[in-house]
């Protein structure tokens, strides 16, 4: 049995630890404001792109000059998966949903006999799938800390780079893992493909098929134009929901740990009290049998 001055030592470390996730639970909560209003925000802006893509490649479909970030390379041998995780943990079960989906992916498609190259956006992600996938991972890990905020020049370096080796030929598919927002104690591990093109799904307000349309200039010149750009706001939205995604779940982990931490505390209370209240007990007695004694 512990003795009271060890008890009083852990009463005073839990409430110390129940400060600090206090503090960090008032913290992510000031964030995950800005960081709702940024995913919702960019949310719009992302859909109307798929729109806008819809018709025009509706217009491209089953022609031979069609883009190859469009119609792809004929293959799918080998695969990039875009992995967006965060740079901390503290934040519950966010970073793990997000490699457990990657990771379901990964093995079906070594299980088919696919080439499988990981790009790790955030290290939480590195870290999750190094042990398993050492040799898929590519050795060039983004690091977001090197971003002051987290803007479309911090998506669009990302794109850039996803193209790059996309023209020289190192993958056929590409499809980027984040975590869609949903509410603070819900968030979605998403998988989405961005190369080849996936046709967006057609909205209510979009026009119908049987317009026709003239493009100025020819198609080829804005499909060459807007699919880069389309890769890059995919991925800056994918940033986006990670980054509120992230803050929700920590506030909600940290909510979690305070509560158990006042719990710990009122149990550690509790037998400190009664072990204080049985020591002083029993010297009562010792002095009373000693009075007796005499």
């Amino acid at each position: 049995m512990p003795s009271l001055k060890d008890l009083k030592n852990r009463i005073a470390s839990v409430k110390a630890t129940q400060k600090i996730t206090k503090a960090m639970q008032m913290v992510a909560a000031a964030k995950l404001r800005r960081a709702q209003m940024a995913a919702e925000s960019a949310r719009p802006y992302a859909e109307r792109m798929d729109a806008v893509l819809a018709n025009i490649t509706t217009a491209m479909e089953g022609r031979e000059d069609a883009p190859l970030l469009m119609n792809g390379t004929g293959n799918d041998q080998t695969h990039l998966l875009v992995v967006c995780t965060a740079e901390r943990g503290l934040c519950g079960g966010f970073n793990s949903s997000i490699s457990r989906l990657a990771r379901a992916r990964i093995r079906e498609l070594n299980a088919a006999g696919k080439t499988v190259k990981i790009l790790c956006v955030g290290k939480k992600g590195y870290d999750a799938l190094k042990r398993e996938f050492s040799n898929h991972i590519l050795p060039d890990v983004v690091d977001l800390r090197r971003f002051k905020n987290i803007g479309f020049e911090s998506a669009q370096a990302i794109g850039k780079t996803i193209i790059s080796m996309f023209e020289a030929g190192e993958f056929d598919v590409c499809s980027l893992f984040f975590s869609r927002f949903e509410s603070v104690i819900s968030q979605v591990p998403t998988q989405q493909q961005i190369i080849p093109l996936e046709a967006p799904a057609s909205t209510e307000d979009s026009v119908s098929n049987s317009a026709v349309y003239e493009y100025e200039p020819s198609e080829e010149e804005i499909l060459g134009d807007l699919l880069p750009r389309n890769l890059s706001v995919q991925v800056f939205r994918a940033l986006l929901e990670n980054a509120a995604s992230e803050q929700g779940a920590r506030m909600s982990a940290m909510d979690n740990a305070t509560r158990n931490a006042g719990e710990m505390i009122d149990k550690l209370t509790m037998s400190y009290n009664r072990q204080r209240q049985a020591q002083i007990t029993k010297e009562l007695i010792e002095i009373i049998s000693g009075a007796e004694a005499l």
